[in-house]
């Protein structure tokens, strides 16, 4: 991996398309916010997901395509990215909300992760889950033929379906045949995008689901909460199998959460998942049926002196990912990005400032709650860049070895907006919790520019190209490099 001459971060990034893309000064809905982002595994499809429990599929456009009629003649070289341009699929409702009448409880329907299902046939399959709930969706092609030509007045030019079996008998004399029997002929046929919830994989999870990853078996899958991590089959729904269960026995004693899971992308027995401790623990289910016990732990000790009251919040990992190969493991908290290698636990071979800017800030952070924020991390299919989200509407993109730094904007120039150093300001600044300030800022406005309130929290890495899908807010930019 370290032997690539050229990395992916080097090289010059340009805005690609938009979808969903807001007018200045539009009001955005709640419902509308995409919550989710990811590729399936050749990258031909993406999908995302939203806080209003919907589900939106794009499609890659070949532009290779040629219809009949077309010049024969070589065609004009493409620009660059015109090969993976995508364009809008299908979209359905995957969640709804509910209500938990046990325990007083309202559940969304916001999706928190959607991840794809390696299919055989020209059908796709994915999973996606809310808080309680994880489903298996199938999206497949269907014909609907529109018919004509009936023997009853009335039934020609219906749009579709047939009359009934007993419509002659149970019709009046006055509607009965008075010509030859017609047979209906079919019209038109259209294909349409239809999409099916297949499974439920329900009432397993006591807290709220963080992760589902699919194992590279394509058998199973696993699906995490703030304490335990279940194993599921795509064909069975009614059991599941605990494999992590870090609930104590007092609830007074829990000192970590779990924060995210992954299945490793080659090895079928291996999963890793993270704390809010900041540890990643590697665990292997040929080893035990609960595997408590984990394999390796990969952390990183921080010194007394330079603990804080903030030191476990900002050290809380959000997102895990594996590499393609699977030899690294690439995590985020609130402050950095971490590469791990699999033969290293006791610190990460590179670390990548994200929020270090933001240090001197923290007590303003943890006042406005954005301290708490989680943001998604991915990484190349050739391991030679990384890429995070972080506020204003920017993403950083990392050279995982040769030590480029790109920050980019979510917007139709990329390159506009650099990241600034902000100005020096009191650690110990409080501002007003009811109001703007006297420079007439508001919350979300930080003294150094920063919108907190403008936060790139979702995206995705094209598996096999230099093709980067970021969620800002309701929109989808995607970048080419």
């Amino acid at each position: 991996m370290s032997s690539i001459a050229s990395s992916s971060a080097c090289l010059e990034w340009q805005f690609l398309q938009c979808f969903g893309e807001r007018t200045p000064g539009e009001d955005i809905q709640e419902a509308d916010i995409i919550s989710a982002v990811e590729f399936d595994y050749d990258g031909l499809h993406l999908a995302t997901g939203d806080r209003g429990g919907r589900v939106v599929l794009f499609e890659r456009v070949n532009p290779h395509v040629r219809t009949v009629g077309m010049d024969a003649r070589a065609p004009p070289p493409l620009p660059r990215g015109a090969s993976f341009e995508y364009r809008y699929m299908t979209e359905f409702q995957s969640h709804e909300p509910e209500f938990d009448y046990l325990k007083s409880l309202e559940i969304e329907e916001k999706i928190n992760k959607v991840r794809w299902c390696r299919s055989s046939n020209n059908t796709r399959m994915l999973l996606s889950t809310n808080d309680k709930t994880v489903k298996l969706w199938k999206v497949y092609e269907k014909k609907v033929s529109c018919l004509s030509n009936f023997n009853l007045e009335g039934r020609n030019n219906a749009a579709t379906g047939s009359p009934r079996p007993n419509a002659l008998a149970n019709s009046p004399v006055s509607l009965r045949l008075t010509q030859p029997l017609r047979l209906p002929r079919v019209t038109s046929t259209e294909v349409l995008l239809a999409a099916r919830c297949k499974r439920v994989f329900a009432n397993a999870h006591t807290y709220h689901i963080n992760s589902i990853s699919v194992n590279s078996d394509q058998q199973t899958f696993l699906s995490a909460d703030d304490l335990r991590i279940n194993l599921w089959n795509l064909e069975i729904t009614e059991q599941s199998f605990n494999i992590v269960d870090i609930k104590p026995a007092n609830m007074e004693d829990l000192t970590e959460v779990i924060t995210s899971a992954e299945f490793h992308p080659q090895h079928c027995n291996v999963f890793a998942y993270s704390s809010s401790k900041g540890c990643i623990r590697l665990a292997d289910m040929r080893n035990a049926a609960l595997c408590d016990r984990h394999t390796k732990a990969f952390e990183e000790q921080e010194s007394q002196a330079n603990k804080s009251f903030f030191s476990e919040i900002i050290a809380s990992i959000s997102d895990i990912t594996f590499s393609r190969d699977g030899r690294y493991i690439l995590s985020r908290d609130y402050m950095t990005l971490k590469l791990w290698d699999l033969a290293k636990e006791n610190a990460p071979v590179a670390t990548y400032n994200v929020h270090e800017h933001l240090r001197a800030r923290l007590c303003d952070l943890y006042e406005n709650d954005s301290i708490f924020d989680k943001f998604d991390c991915c990484m190349s299919g050739r391991g030679d860049a990384i890429a995070t989200g972080s506020y204003n509407n920017l993403f950083r993109v990392f050279g995982a070895w040769n030590g480029t730094d790109l920050t980019l904007e979510a917007s139709r120039d990329p390159m506009r907006k650099r990241l600034q150093q902000p100005a020096k300001t009191n650690r110990f600044a409080i501002r007003n919790k009811n109001g703007p300030s006297k420079g007439g800022r508001t919350n979300e406005q930080s003294e150094s520019g920063t919108d907190y309130a403008s936060k790139l929290l979702h995206l995705a890495w094209h598996p096999e190209a230099n093709v980067v899908a970021a969620a800002a807010s309701n929109s989808l930019y995607m970048y080419c490099a």
